[in-house]
């Protein structure tokens, strides 16, 4: 690894030709290598949190005019001396500059290095820098809700009281241990047992929050199933309000899942038009479509099953139904094709008494109504972002890892396990909830968390 506090440099706005770009630099020595190249001011002399106008010259060749906003440790993002060079959005001029302070000796910073920096000079714990990336890659306001949550503390909050308690337990038994020949016990098992249902309770509630975060982090997934040339594809371009899918009076058109987002009510929402259901494919292509039909339906938080009111029957669409197996599944009933059957009042009656809803996708008439009824399902599901959501796939392995060495804990209490091996669970416990917040580290982990974090963050 790196010193700590070598000079580093990175874009820290995307790649290509904009208007301005900001150019980050970090590291021990860093106010002094610029104000080498930088005319108009003695930055050394200069208050953190200050912005000055000036040049960037090589030499007698000037690089551009830009800004330089100065911020001097500890009062940085790093904690450490900082700057954020404002120049113009050239790709030539921001590869000028960057070259100018490698060649000062400054190095290329890698892969989300200014937070690992953060990190590891105390700025936040590693629970709060990972929601940092996520708080970048949020595309919905649950999802930036959620993150500004994290990276804000809440969650570090809740783990360090689950942490707290199993201290003080882990501590009393490594004392029991010390006197162990005079036979002598300072904790109540009782207690004991207590805090591990208390904390394995905790751990639980969290634990079942993912599922509700990897919702809100990826999207809400809404796969749109039923049998061929009903209108999916249709339904799915006006969703959308774009072509994204062949339409065609063809049956089996559709022989792959086709995709498309869409943020409703402050939530982002995957529209997956799939491959038509029936029970035997034209061909092979269109059976593999099938396959991943079935696939995505296995995946799905909510189903839109559509129907062709005017070449079907409720019965056989109830039918149908109940062989796709959905019943697990959030659902949504979508009759398609009204305007082609509006004035048969009988057909209209049965479906809505089964609770279809319905739609004219080739009219574009009821989709606004389809879009309330899926914010009315998210609401019964209890979509709520305001409580501690575990949005990580790292944080719930740590949290079911610490969770089962904790029942070990309650298994070894009832069958009166000796101190030495409850111990031992304590603290693999307390060490897989460090591994969350970072007071337990390797490099190995913080390569691997901080490699997928955008250069220049």
């Amino acid at each position: 690894m790196h010193h700590n506090q070598d000079p580093i440099i990175a874009l820290a706005t995307p790649l290509g030709v904009s208007a301005i770009a900001v150019v980050r630099l970090s590291g021990k020595g860093i106010i002094h290598i610029l104000n080498q190249v930088f005319h108009g001011s003695n930055l050394t002399k200069k208050a953190s949190h200050t912005i000055h106008f000036g040049l960037i010259k090589n030499g007698n060749n000037i690089i551009d005019e830009v800004l330089v906003a100065l911020f001097i440790a500890p009062h940085s993002f790093t904690k450490e001396d900082s700057v954020e060079i404002s120049c113009h959005g050239s790709p030539f001029i921001v590869n000028q500059l960057i070259q100018l302070f490698v060649e000062k000796g400054v190095r290329m910073a890698e892969p989300g290095e200014f937070t690992k920096r953060a990190f590891l000079n105390g700025r936040f714990d590693l629970a709060q820098a990972e929601a940092v990336a996520d708080l970048i890659s949020s595309d919905s306001a649950l999802a930036h809700q959620t993150a500004l949550c994290q990276m804000r503390g809440g969650f570090s909050s809740d783990l360090k009281a689950l942490r707290s308690g199993l201290i003080h337990f882990a501590a009393m038994l490594e004392l029991e241990l010390d006197f162990s020949e005079e036979d002598v016990e300072f904790l109540d098992r009782t207690h004991l047992q207590a805090l591990a249902d208390k904390i394995i309770a905790a751990i639980t509630l969290l634990m079942d929050s993912f599922r509700l975060g990897n919702v809100i982090k990826h999207g809400i997934s809404v796969v749109i199933v039923g049998k061929p040339n009903v209108g999916k594809s249709t339904l799915l371009n006006n969703l959308l309000r774009e072509e994204r899918a062949i339409v065609s009076p063809i049956a089996g058109t559709t022989r792959d899942a086709i995709e498309g987002q869409l943020h409703l009510g402050g939530m982002l929402f995957r529209f997956i038009d799939t491959a038509g259901l029936r029970e035997t494919a034209s061909d092979e292509i269109e059976a593999i479509g099938m396959d991943r039909t079935k696939q995505q339906l296995s995946k799905a938080s909510i189903v839109f099953y559509l129907v062709d009111i005017s070449n079907t029957t409720l019965t056989k669409a109830e039918e149908e139904l109940v062989g796709l197996g959905l019943e697990d599944l959030p659902l949504v009933k979508v009759a398609n094709k009204v305007d082609v059957v509006s004035s048969h009042i009988n057909t209209l009656e049965g479906f809505i008494k089964k609770d279809y809803l319905f739609v004219s996708a080739r009219e574009n008439s009821g989709i606004d109504q389809l879009k309330d009824k899926l914010l009315q399902v998210i609401a019964r599901e209890q979509i709520d972002a305001t409580g501690t959501i575990v949005v990580n796939a790292r944080h719930y392995d740590r949290l079911q890892k610490s969770k089962q060495a904790l029942e070990a804990v309650n298994v070894g209490l009832k069958t009166k396990l000796s101190s030495e091996l409850l111990a031992s669970d304590i603290r693999t416990a307390l060490r897989y909830l460090g591994e969350i917040t970072g007071d337990i580290t390797t490099e190995e982990l913080l390569g691997e968390i901080f490699s997928k974090f955008c250069i220049g963050k």
